[in-house]
C-alpha cells in the first residue's frame, strides 16, 4: 500500500443503522476509526424504508380512519392527497436525501469519515474509491462490515429495463400513479400496495407464493388478503411473470397461465440483494459467491473481521442491526457481553392491521421436532375487539413447546398488533412459564388481553 494511508484502529464499512452506531460507540471508547460509506449515512432505515415508509403508512391510515367514521360517528368526507405527503418525506424525513447531519454528527464524535465504495484487498487493509479517486486505508485491529442490501430485480425478461420502481423510487414519489402493480407480497409490497390504494392507485399485487405473507402464519396473510380485498387491492398469488413490455406510457406483465396485467406503474418488492465480491471478502478466505457471511456469537467471521446487519442473514431489520452493533463494539473493546441469542427476534409488518411475529412459526417450530402446542384468540371476539368494531381484524396466535412449559413464537396481528407483541416477545426472551402466562392480570379492555384468551386455548 501507498504511504500515504490513512491509518485507524477499525474500519467500519458501511454505515447504516448498525454501522454508524457502532463507529460512534467505539470513537467514544477511545479508539481510531474510519466510517466508510458509499450511500447515505444512516443507511436504508432513515431515507428509504423505516421511516419515511411508515410516515406514508401513518398518513395512509389517517385517510383509512376518516372513512370508517360513517360506521361509528356520524359523517365525513375524505380526500386524499398526496402533496403533504411528499412534502413530509423530502422536508421532516430526508432532508431532501442530504445526510450533511448524519456525517458531521459522525465526525463530531471523532470518526474520520470516508466517502466511496470500500474493498478489502488484504485482512486489515482496503481501497476506498470516492468522488476523489482512490484512498488507502489500514487497520490495525480489524475491519467491520455492514454493508446492507440493494432491491434486487426478478430476472424477467424486460423488467430490468423498464423504468419500474423499487422501494427507494416510491418513497420519492411526487404523484400517485392512477394504477400500479407491485411485484412480491412480503412486508414491503405488502405495506407499498396498502399506502397507495388508500391514495387512490388502482392496485395489484403480484405474488409468486401461495400466500401473502409467507414468512408469518398463514392465518396472518390470509387476514391480510381479505383487508385488501375489503380495499379493493387485487391480489394474485401463485403467479409467474413471464416477460414485462413498456411502451413508454404503460407497463404490461404476461402471466403464466393467465391474463395479462397492465399499470401505469410497476413497484418492485421481490426480495434484496448484496455483491460480496464487490467488498473483497475473499482476501479473507470467505466465499464471494454467497448470499452472506456466517458470523459466530460475537459477530466475528474471521480473525480481524467482524460483519453485522442484513448480510448475516438474520433478519433485515434495523433492529437487528443495531443489536450485532452492540455484540461487536463489546467484542472490539474486549468487554465481557452475552453473544447473540436470535429465540426472540420480533418482525412488524406495518399494514392495516398490524402483522407483529416473534420467534418461531408453528411451522418451523414443527419442523424443529418441538412438541408443539398452538393457542388461537380472534381479536373480534376480544372485548376491545367488539369496542373497537370498524377495523378490528386481528388474532393472537401462540406456539408453545409442551416438554419445556415455554412459548417459542407468537404472532399479534390487530389494530396495535406490533405494539401487543412487545409483551410475547418478552415471555418468549425470558421464557416465562406458560404456567405463570395463565395467571397473569391482563387490563380490562385491552388488545393485548386477548394474549390471556390464547394462553386458554393452548392445546395440541
Amino acid at each position: 500500500m501507498a504511504d500515504d494511508v490513512l491509518t485507524v484502529d477499525i474500519a467500519v464499512v458501511g454505515l447504516g443503522p448498525g454501522g454508524e452506531a457502532l463507529a460512534t460507540r467505539l470513537a467514544r471508547a477511545g479508539l481510531s476509526v474510519a466510517g466508510i460509506e458509499s450511500r447515505l449515512v444512516g443507511g436504508e432505515c432513515p431515507y428509504y424504508a423505516c421511516v419515511p415508509t411508515k410516515m406514508m403508512i401513518r398518513a395512509a391510515d389517517s385517510l383509512a380512519e376518516a372513512r370508517r367514521v360513517s360506521q361509528l360517528a356520524g359523517s365525513a368526507e375524505v380526500r386524499a392527497d398526496w402533496a403533504p405527503v411528499a412534502a413530509r418525506l423530502r422536508d421532516e424525513a430526508t432532508d431532501d436525501w442530504d445526510d450533511r447531519v448524519a456525517v458531521d454528527r459522525l465526525v463530531a464524535e471523532g470518526v474520520e469519515f470516508v466517502r466511496g465504495r470500500a474493498k478489502i484487498t488484504a485482512p486489515g487493509e482496503l481501497v476506498v474509491t470516492g468522488p476523489d479517486g482512490d484512498r488507502a486505508v489500514r487497520a490495525r485491529r480489524g475491519i467491520v462490515v455492514n454493508p446492507g442490501t440493494d432491491p434486487a430485480v426478478p430476472p424477467i425478461p424486460g423488467l430490468a429495463d423498464a423504468p419500474v420502481w423499487t422501494n427507494r423510487d416510491a418513497v420519492r414519489a411526487e404523484v400517485v400513479p392512477e394504477s400500479l402493480i407491485v411485484i412480491g407480497g412480503g412486508p414491503v409490497g405488502c405495506e407499498f400496495a396498502q399506502v397507495f390504494a388508500r391514495f387512490g392507485a388502482k392496485v395489484t399485487l403480484l405474488q409468486s407464493n401461495e400466500r401473502l405473507l409467507p414468512q408469518d402464519e398463514p392465518e396472518s396473510g390470509a387476514l391480510l388478503a381479505e383487508r385488501f380485498a375489503a380495499e379493493h387491492i387485487l391480489v394474485k398469488t401463485g403467479v409467474k411473470i413471464t416477460a414485462c413490455d413498456y411502451d413508454g406510457q404503460r407497463f404490461t406483465l404476461q402471466i403464466k397461465g393467465a391474463e395479462p396485467v397492465t399499470a401505469d406503474q410497476v413497484l418492485v418488492a421481490a426480495g434484496r440483494k448484496t455483491d460480496l465480491a464487490a467488498l473483497g471478502v475473499g482476501a479473507f478466505g470467505l466465499d464471494e459467491s454467497a448470499r452472506g457471511i456466517t458470523v459466530d456469537g460475537r459477530m466475528r467471521a474471521a480473525d480481524g473481521l467482524w460483519a453485522i446487519g442484513d448480510i448475516t442473514g438474520k433478519g433485515a431489520f434495523t433492529h437487528m442491526s443495531m443489536y450485532q452493533s452492540g455484540i461487536a463494539a463489546a467484542d472490539i473493546l474486549g468487554e465481557d457481553s452475552p453473544e447473540a441469542d436470535y429465540r426472540a427476534v420480533p418482525r412488524v409488518t406495518f399494514t392495516d392491521p398490524e402483522v407483529g411475529s416473534v420467534g418461531l412459526t408453528e411451522a418451523a417450530a414443527r419442523e424443529a421436532g418441538l412438541a408443539v402446542r398452538v393457542g388461537l384468540a380472534r381479536i373480534p371476539e376480544s372485548s376491545r375487539g367488539w369496542i373497537h368494531k370498524v377495523g378490528n381484524e386481528g388474532l393472537i396466535k401462540l406456539i408453545e413447546d409442551a416438554d419445556q412449559g415455554v412459548l417459542v413464537g407468537a404472532t399479534s396481528v390487530g389494530p396495535t398488533g406490533g405494539e401487543v407483541l412487545g409483551a410475547l416477545a418478552v415471555a418468549i426472551h425470558g421464557e416465562v412459564p406458560v404456567a405463570r402466562l395463565r395467571h397473569m392480570i391482563y387490563a380490562y379492555p385491552t388488545f393485548h388481553r386477548a394474549i390471556g384468551d390464547a394462553v386458554n386455548d393452548l392445546h395440541e
